[in-house]
């Protein structure tokens, strides 16, 4: 099928291109850390420079991996306990060119100059280097714009609005790694193999209790799906999404009681607790004053199925928006049975 004329052209003005980028569009590199213990330095290497005679030294501290050569971590013992005698003994050592191999591939956007995982960029046979010149992100963005489907503010208020649950929700650091594991690095919904994919946000972790209802994301509340069953379960409370047969599953694999994942939705009673605190309110409504209608949704939501206005804790709060709140609410929820 011959390709359609285009009917628009983006008309390219301003445009950087740093000297380091310049020609690099169709160059791979590796990546990895320098193998020094005590330095934290990460190389960037051309991966055409690499051949079987290498010698790379590291710019910051000066360490030299060369082919053919090893780098000592410990010396060990193997012991064997009903002998009681040492079987072999030696040094751990990693050999520079096993390192070197296993090595990550990476490549120069040509739009916003970063160097990223090759796998960020899509396929592209007839090029040298196998991929497009620019990133996945800034090819959705040019497209975007070029297709006239962009919506520049649609797109700041959905980050937002996932900063402000997020925000009330708390939370720690997780551990990724120990939630693909538990999930045998398979989607918890449908079974496929997300060890093969290469790009993260095609094996997404979800909310078990969701932020919807100001839950975190943590490693105990997290679910591994793919990312068509992440999109269909997104803002849901398990019972309305698993069969009973997977939320039993669900609450032996992640730990949360049955009854809570196959009962009612609830909201975070820790999130709750904090927005009785007037100072938390506050920076709240300061942070995202913005997005007030946000707040306002939330508000009234709080209102109708717990009978929480967190609005009433806040020392500065105008009364127009609380008046406009209100009559969001009579005009949203008025007609709606109560729960």
């Amino acid at each position: 099928m011959p390709r359609r004329t285009p009917y628009t052209q983006v008309i390219k003005e301003n445009k950087i291109r740093e000297e380091h980028v310049k020609g690099m569009g169709d160059t791979l590199l590796i990546g990895f850390q320098c193998l020094n213990k005590k330095c934290k330095e990460f190389l960037f290497i051309r991966k055409d420079e690499i051949v079987d005679v290498f010698d790379i030294k590291c710019p910051k501290c000066k360490y030299r991996m060369k082919s053919g050569e090893e780098t000592k971590f410990y010396d060990y013992k193997l012991y064997h306990k009903k002998e009681k005698k040492i079987l072999e003994e030696g040094e751990f050592s990693i050999l520079h060119d096993d390192y070197i191999t296993e090595a990550q591939e990476y490549k120069y956007c040509i739009i916003c100059n970063t160097i990223k995982p090759k796998y960020l960029f899509d396929k592209h046979g007839s090029r040298k280097s196998g991929r497009q010149g620019e990133c996945r992100l800034c090819k959705g963005v040019y497209n975007s714009i070029k297709n006239q489907t962009r919506i520049s503010d649609q797109h700041r208020e959905a980050a937002q609005k996932r900063r402000l649950y997020l925000d009330l929700a708390g939370g720690e650091k997780i551990d990724s790694k120990k939630i693909v594991k538990r999930f045998y690095n398979k989607c918890f919904k449908c079974g496929k193999d997300l060890s093969v994919v290469e790009n993260p946000i095609e094996k997404p972790l979800d909310h078990t209790l969701p932020a919807y209802y100001l839950w975190p994301l943590t490693t105990d509340n997290a679910t591994l799906l793919c990312q068509q069953h992440n999109g269909e379960k997104s803002g849901k409370w398990p019972a309305l999404y698993y069969s009973d047969k997977e939320l039993k599953k669900l609450a032996v694999i992640t730990g949360i009681d049955y009854k809570i994942l196959a009962g009612k939705p609830y909201y975070n009673p820790d999130a709750i607790q904090r927005l009785e605190d007037h100072i938390v309110v506050d920076e709240l409504l300061t942070k995202f004053s913005a997005y007030i209608d946000e707040l306002i949704k939330l508000r009234n939501r709080l209102i109708y199925d717990s009978n929480f206005d967190f609005f009433k804790n806040s020392k500065i709060i105008s009364k127009i928006h609380i008046d406009r709140a209100d009559k969001i609410y009579e005009e949203t929820y008025k007609k709606r049975p109560s729960s």
